[in-house]
């Protein structure tokens, strides 16, 4: 009896796992076999020909399957899928299920990324240009508090004249680490030998006249899933409290060359969601009753009760954005391929960004001119310049806004002023708009990818580990992703590339755009498209209940509170992409005329 295609399949593929147990390698060459008659020679293979593997399933499984994605089959259509599903679809995952598994190294990306760049939309400014504000008005001051206080442009002169050491500025931010953090549980792991011995080491450089630039001898943080050579990087999880890589992540050697002083590895939440840790919660100092925001925590917290000069946090989809408005820093985003990843862990290839917090937005601009530049190792990043003049005029700079965010929460007081403000300095305020679509469904990627970067965490068991283990965690996000739809992956993704152009058509009418910090749909877009982002300390708001990034919990409500607690509030500035510079200067500006970015939390 002559061979099924099926048949012949079933042998041939028989025939290739044999051949890998046996340590053989497809392509190598075999002594020929003899030939035997086969009706199947010149027969293509077919989809849907394939052995049956995997779990039997039935009419019953596929309509349960469907509430998953929210689709519906007919019947025969339900019938046809069932019958051959085995056949069909099961082994496309074999990758993960065997019998030949692949396993893939953490430093793999996918083979397509996010090109934040609409084509024929230029890539920001033809060359780096960067003008510092003069230097600092006032002295050294006596009281060690108003100096851990000041931004870096301030403490960078002090320092670059002699005035200050970086090793006493390294000792105070010492000191007030072992006297406040335990209020706000912000560092992971103190590295106060380095510190101190880069310290002395800055100072012998700069009494030699080897002065690096702005950050030399300036001390910082990073958030803690950025790799430090012979450090801990814990990424703020239990299964990986104990790893120590072997290299520096690039941004943190780029920090390093500059000749800035590592203090401390920050905290973020667990695998870069909110601000619980496996050491607990990392607190706002402005309010300690409610946590930092996440998930650069660590870097908001510490930075806001001045335990470091600045911090590098990271945001995937508002972890910049988030403690930066409610600790009350200027905290920068910078373009999505801008700063490279390289060393920092993954949590999602075409979202994940690095960025300095800071007390100051012209600190913000030093850093990011520190670290910005592209690397072999981060297949996303991009090379490009950096335009910017602290003391640039905003006059006629078009502001784009969108006046019915203006009117609804999370909008405050201090967003419509600040519109105000833009108006007196005489930017042009613009009204803008966006169509009303479903940008939630653009966390289809968001999702995917996370769960893919930690997919072996999650299938091992691994995750179970972490502290927090609510509906609205990693674990169970992470578990619910193996169920989304491939389909939808890639329908997200051209929703992506269409949002994209809507923002473009935005920034063809405006320079900037302000919004409320916290607008959810705001964050979304920008996030996805790329954008550059900047918050701003603008004001001040009463509040009467502590506020969280966790969903509502019934049985543990939040802090109230019977008097009004005063709170920083910040707005949030968006611009082209790679044109820090503009969103940097037009920041400077707002900042000087809020007049409130000097002032303290109390009690730090």
């Amino acid at each position: 009896m002559s061979e099924s295609r099926r048949d012949f399949l079933a042998r041939t593929a028989a025939g290739l796992v044999g051949a890998a147990a046996a340590g053989k390698v497809i392509g190598e060459q075999q002594p020929s076999p003899q030939p035997t008659p086969s009706t199947a020679a010149g027969t293509p293979p077919a989809f849907g020909t394939a052995p049956p593997v995997g779990p039997e399933i039935g009419v019953a499984t596929i309509s349960e399957a469907e509430k998953l994605v929210r689709i519906e089959f007919t019947p025969p259509e339900k019938e046809q899928i069932a019958s051959n599903w085995r056949q069909s679809m099961a082994a496309t995952m074999e990758r993960r299920t065997g019998p030949r598994k692949v396993s893939f190294d953490t430093t793999l990306a996918p083979a397509s990324r996010w090109d934040p760049l609409i084509p024929g939309v230029s890539p920001g400014p033809s060359k780096n240009r960067f003008v510092r504000s003069p230097g600092p008005v006032r002295p050294l001051p006596s009281k060690d508090e108003d100096i851990a206080y000041a931004t870096v442009a301030e403490q960078s002169r002090w320092i670059e004249s002699r005035a200050l050491s970086s090793e006493r500025l390294t000792k105070i931010y010492l000191a007030r680490m072992d006297r406040l953090d335990p209020r706000l549980r912000a560092i992971i792991t103190r590295t106060p030998d380095l510190a101190l011995e880069q310290a002395r080491r800055a100072d012998a450089e700069i009494a030699a006249g080897r002065h690096r630039g702005p950050l030399h001898g300036i001390p910082f943080g990073v958030k803690d899933l950025l790799d430090t050579k012979g450090i801990l990087t814990t990424y703020g999880a239990e299964p990986y409290r104990n790893r120590v890589p072997d290299a520096n992540a690039v941004a943190v050697q780029r920090l390093y060359d500059a000749g800035a002083v590592l203090l401390a590895k920050l905290s973020l939440g667990a695998l870069a969601l909110n601000d619980i840790w496996f050491g607990g919660q990392t607190m706002n100092p402005w309010l300690p009753e409610e946590g930092s925001g996440g998930s650069s925590a660590g870097p908001g917290a510490s930075t806001a009760a001045a335990l470091v000069s600045f911090s590098i946090g990271s945001e995937t989809g508002g972890s910049i954005v988030d403690p930066a408005m409610r600790c009350g820093l200027a905290g920068l985003r910078p373009t999505f391929g801008r700063v490279a990843r390289t060393g920092a862990m993954t949590l999602c290839w075409s979202l994940d960004k690095l960025g300095p917090m800071t007390r100051g937005v012209e600190d913000t601009m030093l850093v990011l001119a520190a670290i910005t530049g592209p690397d072999p190792g981060d297949l996303s990043s991009l090379p490009s310049h950096l335009d910017f003049d602290a003391s640039g005029s905003v006059r006629g700079l078009r502001v784009g806004f969108i006046p019915g965010w203006m009117q609804e929460d999370p909008a405050t007081e201090v967003d419509r002023a600040a519109l105000e403000t833009v108006r007196r300095l005489g930017m042009q305020t613009v009204e803008v708009s966006l169509p009303d679509w479903p940008y939630g469904s653009l966390n289809t990627v968001l999702f995917a990818e996370a769960a893919a970067a930690f997919e072996e965490l999650t299938l091992s068991g691994g995750l179970n580990q972490l502290k927090a283990q609510v509906p609205d965690a990693w674990p169970n996000t992470f578990r619910q992703s193996r169920f989304l739809s491939a389909v939808d992956y890639v329908q997200a993704d051209r929703l992506r590339r269409k949002v994209a152009i809507e923002m473009q058509r935005i920034f063809d009418k405006v320079d900037v755009m302000l919004v409320p910090s916290l607008r959810d749909e705001i964050l979304t877009i920008t996030n996805f498209t790329g954008h550059p982002a900047l918050v701003v300390r603008a004001g001040f708001i009463g509040v009467t209940q502590a506020r969280s990034d966790w969903a509502p919990d019934p049985k543990n409500p939040m802090p109230t509170f019977a008097k009004p607690r005063r709170v920083p509030h910040g707005v949030c500035l968006i611009g082209r992409m790679f044109d820090e510079g503009t969103i940097g200067t037009a920041g400077i500006a707002l900042e000087r005329a809020f007049g409130v970015a000097g002032e303290r939390p109390p009690g730090f």
